[in-house]
């Protein structure tokens, strides 16, 4: 199923029908006179996705305010709408009198997600809920837990960057985290389609602009923690505990934490949830403890063990053995919500996950006489040197490494992705990514610089994607292993305002296929 101006955001098929009056007694507004009998079926901020039935939220908003399109939103069919003084002032003004007008104090998005909970029956979810957080890998967890849940007999549903899963139908999104009205509406389809079991990703944004509120999880993870963001953030501190929030009783039951790190340490010691620990390295204390066995290209095998004799000895078909952090993850958030390992070992065909994540080391070349090439989502430091040691433990030739980095982000990353870079590949090819409103040449001069400062690798500069996939194919010989970080799942790039056409798994796809490597 693909998005039309139809379907902006995913609802049930068959909503529930709420009077203002109803959840006029849960949620602090203040109710329009004589319109206590109006029923709302739906919930959304966004005047273009109003449907039949609908409470408009009009929220303030940096250039607009959500209630300037109050009109267009009773237009379409909007039962209500709910917003703060200042926008029931905009909507009097507008001369929109029809519309039932619900106004609270202070901000609206703050009681969005309770909102939409009441609205769309999803404040109190039978399904197992689970929800994981931290720099990279948030994704691959999500299919993890996923897979598992499968695996253990449930029906699956999934909220990630890359897409939204309800049992095996897919649902492309361009929505990276949902706003709490999107994501209610979703959990509401995967209740009606029988889902039993639910994991998101959830951003550091998503929990700081109440993107999660009205869910309560029965699990939450956190699995590492490096530089990104801080152009929002500002500091490292204060995003850590723009994700330390999620654990935290209105938020989830239970967490589950990495403690390799000293964010992880000091997290599942200052955590407000009961939690439960995972270490990776020989000799840290901690609850659950994962080995590496064996590791490939191909994959990677672990054993992990934990309380009262739990064992679980498995395989994931994709490389590093951060992915066998993820999968062990994954197994104990199950774990802790009452699902035991051995139902899903049960499940699995000699210990494999099967798994499939969507620009998340996707190899493009599978199967291919030449070198093999992965294409990843990867844009952060701490992404950047998991794989880049992880191929330098599996790989026999050369390590061609191709990125760029976002414009309008983070820029003090850049250098340390550059160095990361250069000390781990071979050869380093520095492209565009996503430019934005940034002159695309400083960014790989500052990419570029960093690379220079480790002063391994050979480094060259393409700007173009398009020729400098090619030219990391024109140098590669079998053996040889090429990563192209960054772009992943997506299909365009952001320059200059514009949203250009442009797939990194297509084009890779295509130069392959053109030098003859991929059939």
């Amino acid at each position: 199923m693909t998005s039309s101006h139809e379907d902006l955001t995913i609802r049930p098929q068959h909503p529930q029908r709420v009077t203002l009056a109803n959840l006029a007694e849960h949620i602090p507004f203040v109710i329009a006179e004589g319109s206590g009998e109006v029923i709302v079926t739906g919930v959304t901020i966004d005047s273009r996705d109003v449907r039949q039935g609908d409470l408009y939220v009009g929220l303030p908003g940096a250039r607009h305010h959500g209630a300037s399109f109050a009109a267009s939103a009773a237009e379409r069919g909007a039962a209500a709408m709910l917003t703060d003084a200042a926008g029931k002032d905009l909507a009097a003004a507008a001369g929109v009198d029809a519309l039932p007008v619900l106004v609270v104090d202070g901000h609206p998005r703050a009681l969005l997600g309770e909102l939409s909970a009441r609205v769309y029956g999803t404040d109190a979810l039978a399904a197992k809920t689970f929800g994981i957080t931290g720099t990279n890998g948030k994704t691959s967890v999500v299919y993890c837990i996923a897979a598992l849940l499968e695996a253990a007999g449930l029906r699956p549903g999934l909220s990630s960057t890359a897409e939204r899963r309800i049992g095996d139908e897919v649902i492309v999104s361009n929505l990276t985290s949902p706003e709490a009205s999107e994501l209610h509406g979703l959990l509401a389809r995967m209740v009606e389609r029988g889902v039993t079991g639910i994991a998101i990703e959830v951003s550091a944004q998503a929990i700081g602009r109440h993107r999660i509120d009205g869910v309560h999880f029965d699990v939450v993870a956190f699995n590492n923690f490096s530089q990104d963001h801080l152009e929002e953030y500002g500091d490292m501190e204060t995003y850590f505990q723009a994700k330390a929030a999620l654990f935290a009783p209105e938020h989830a039951a239970r967490g589950v934490v990495v403690v390799d790190s000293p964010a992880g340490q000091r997290l599942a010691k200052q955590s407000a949830i009961p939690v439960t620990t995972l270490a990776t390295e020989y000799g840290r204390s901690a609850d659950w403890h994962l080995a590496v066995t064996a590791q490939t290209l191909d994959g990677v095998s672990f054993v992990l063990q934990g309380p009262a004799g739990a064992h679980f000895r498995g395989r994931v078909p994709v490389f590093g053995r951060f992915m066998a952090e993820n999968a062990a993850l994954a197994l104990i958030m199950l774990h802790e919500a009452g699902i035991p390992i051995e139902q899903v070992a049960d499940g699995l065909e000699n210990g494999l996950i099967p798994l499939h994540i969507p620009g998340r080391l996707e190899e493009i070349t599978a199967g291919g006489p030449g070198p093999r090439f992965f294409v990843d989502y990867g844009h952060t430091p701490g992404a950047f040197e998991a794989m880049l040691d992880a191929l330098g433990e599996v790989t026999d030739g050369k390590i061609i490494f191709m990125f760029g980095a976002d414009g309008d982000r983070d820029t003090t990353k850049r250098a340390e992705m550059g160095r990361i870079a250069g000390a781990g590949a071979d050869t380093v090819i520095i492209c565009d990514y996503h430019p934005r409103s940034e002159p695309p040449e400083q960014i790989r001069a500052q990419l570029l610089d960093g690379a220079r400062a480790a002063r391994h690798a050979e480094l060259i500069e393409e700007a173009d994607p398009r020729a400098a996939v090619r030219l990391a194919i024109s140098l590669a010989e079998p053996g040889d292993v090429i990563l192209y970080a960054g772009p992943g799942h997506e299909d365009y790039q952001e320059v200059a305002g514009a949203y250009l056409p442009y797939s990194a798994r297509d084009e890779v796809r295509g130069a392959l296929r053109e030098a003859g490597l991929l059939a």
